[in-house]
């Protein structure tokens, strides 16, 4: 295809250096449970679980902002634990438009006498809707040089779009280890999950395109240091064909006893992309967080390391008996 005018550009740029692959991502990864591994579905100290998040990208030099809206709600049964998650992705000029529909569910299972060990697995299966409005966009054999030079859309722009929406099959699958028991002074967590196992076709052209699967292995260990003060260093390892991405963070959170709540902060560092800082609290069924990410890739001269702005917000059904202070390894 032949080049487009400048804002296409931007687009690509965004998903080579942001997304480091054709799927979007978010900083604030583990908030959204059901976003970063099945198998975390229905894992909650609670009756339900209602999940939304919210990121804004390259405000700084896009025409139009990247935005990602996800909801999701998961429940435990037992064993089991079903839900699901809607998302939507918007990237820029043309109004490249990604919607995802998903249906999740884990079974969890101990592997101790005592169950403080346990195994996870997860499968998600749904749709996924791609479009794109390229009658937007201008093409190079439309630029005229009359009047000083421009595009001129009256002028064929001999490209072969077959279509501008596509609908693909979307099946995930994950799987979990966490140390769950309560008041341990350590409780480690490992987790993998690999997303577009079918590897569905992706073409607006008639090609042969087929979407990479992306694989997710995640890494950490909850340190409870006292009654009220714990940390979480803790590692993503993102795969998607031939692009591998590292992020290292590390998660602290304070009980204030009086007020009961939770303050929590943290760093994410986005190997040769982004550091990212986030505040937040936990307070009875509620935790919300907001981060920043401030832009460290090739794009940082031009972003003046802008990057991103991001909300994640959680509502949990408490069970009838409640601790004020808990030490659970689930993230």
């Amino acid at each position: 295809m032949r080049t487009i005018k400048k804002y296409t550009i931007i687009c690509c740029l965004f998903l080579v250096s942001a997304a480091k692959a054709q799927d979007f991502h978010l900083s604030l990864y583990d908030a959204a449970p059901l976003f970063l591994n099945p198998a975390m579905t229905g894992l909650v100290d609670g009756k339900m679980r209602l999940h939304a998040h919210y990121r804004n990208q390259w405000n700084a030099i896009a025409y139009k902002p990247f935005t990602t809206a996800l909801v999701s709600f998961d429940m435990p049964k037992g064993k089991w634990g079903f839900g699901g998650q809607v998302s939507n992705m918007r990237a820029g000029f043309g109004n490249y438009n990604v919607f995802q529909l998903l249906g999740s569910a884990s079974y969890a299972v101990p592997i101790d006498k005592n169950k403080y060990h346990n195994l996870s697995f997860g499968l998600q299966a749904g749709f996924t809707q791609k479009r794109i409005e390229y009658q937007i966009y201008t093409f190079d054999n439309q630029w005229s040089g009359l009047d000083g030079g421009s595009f001129d859309k009256s002028i064929p722009n001999n490209e072969n779009f077959n279509r501008g929406s596509q609908f693909q099959e979307a099946i995930n699958f994950g799987a979990l280890y966490f140390y769950g028991k309560q008041q341990s002074r350590i409780n480690p967590f490992a987790g993998f999950s690999a997303f577009n196992l079918t590897q569905p076709k992706e073409t607006f052209f008639g090609s042969n395109n087929r979407l990479p699967i992306r694989m997710y292995s995640h890494v950490g260990v909850r340190v409870n240091i006292s009654e009220l003060l714990y940390v979480i260093p803790k590692v993503l390892i993102y795969n998607q064909k031939n692009i591998i991405q590292q992020t290292y963070a590390m998660d602290a959170g304070y009980f204030f006893k009086g007020e009961k709540f939770y303050a929590l902060a943290g760093y994410i560092y986005r190997a040769k992309d982004a550091s990212i800082a986030y505040v937040g609290f936990k307070k009875d069924n509620y935790i919300i967080k907001v981060a920043y990410d401030f832009n460290t890739s090739s794009l940082r001269g031009t972003s003046k390391t802008r990057g991103a702005y991001e909300l994640s917000l959680t509502w949990l059904g408490k069970k009838s008996k409640n601790q004020d202070v808990k030490n659970c390894p689930r993230l």
